[in-house]
């Protein structure tokens, strides 16, 4: 699906953001992209999707080199910024003129969406609030039906009723034909609806892998004491000590996907080493 190799890029007069940085990303996978403020999501993100241009090295679609913008593969794409720009249409107005160059729209789907998230069908977008625009393109990017679907902070601005039905829809989209990926710093919205964990420090990847190998290789849990216990990271909280240790009894416990961003970020080598090595070796 998405192939990035060797990619380098920096915007001008400023450090390189990205040197070397290779990615692969597979089809029927939801990916969630976290990384520090600064780190580049946003601007990995546009070089998936072509809108921003590698000084080295190159970003595949489907073996399509995607800074050349093609339109079949524009037309198979859909990118939900960050930042918004809405304008002064309807959602079904916006549908007349914009649905055409997506040849899977469904306009049904649209509509479903829609009511799933309680935006109107007449209101005019810019004069909603930013979370009615933000459901209001949602909506549409899902109904567009694209093999990839990229969205940076799409919950931002939505209320919490609307983060609900959005991790619901998101799940029921997926298909094996299709790739999702959502970067966002609002960790605990994607907790339950990723499978696949990626993590942008330092200007490379340095995680990508699915939860339920990060279950097979760490053990997550809140302790009133973990004195004598080989502790990889802990934070103290309210309950006491939530602490990820190495998973050496095959048990499964839930991701903190807050707890193991902050204990990666730190540079907790050990932690990473377990990561990368292969699961048989967590049990020998």
């Amino acid at each position: 699906m998405i192939q990035i190799s060797n990619l380098s890029f920096g915007y001008k007069h400023k450090p390189l953001l990205f040197k070397g940085l290779n990615l692969f990303l597979n089809k029927g996978h939801i990916y969630g992209l976290l990384g520090k403020n600064g780190a580049g999501k946003s601007t990995l993100l546009k070089n998936i999707t072509g809108l921003a241009f590698p000084e080295k090295g190159n970003c595949l679609f489907n073996g399509i080199n995607v800074a050349n913008r093609p339109v079949s593969v524009l037309e198979d794409i859909y990118f939900i910024a960050e930042e918004l720009f809405v304008p002064a249409l309807t959602p079904v107005q916006f549908v007349s003129n914009t649905a055409g160059f997506y040849p899977k729209f469904s306009k049904s789907d649209f509509y479903h969406y829609l009511k799933v998230l309680d935006v109107e069908l007449d209101a005019v977008m810019d004069k909603q609030s930013f979370g009615q625009q933000k459901k209001a393109m949602i909506a549409f990017g899902l109904a567009t039906n694209t093999s990839l679907l990229i969205m940076d902070e799409p919950t931002n601005g939505l209320d919490i009723p609307s983060k609900v039905q959005f991790r619901k829809l998101i799940a029921s989209v997926l298909t094996d034909d299709r790739c999702i990926v959502i970067s966002t710093h609002q960790v605990r919205d994607l907790d339950s609806l990723i499978d696949t964990l990626l993590v942008l420090h330092e200007r490379e990847i340095v995680v990508n892998q699915a939860v339920d190998e990060i279950t097979e290789k760490l053990t997550f849990g809140v302790f009133a004491d973990t004195t004598n216990m080989p502790v990889l990271y802990e934070e103290e909280s309210m309950r006491g000590k939530n602490a990820i240790l190495q998973n050496t009894s095959g048990k499964f416990s839930k991701v903190d996907l807050e707890l193991l961003f902050n204990a990666i970020i730190s540079g907790n080598r050990s932690l990473l080493e377990i990561l990368k090595s292969s699961s048989n070796e967590q049990y020998i």
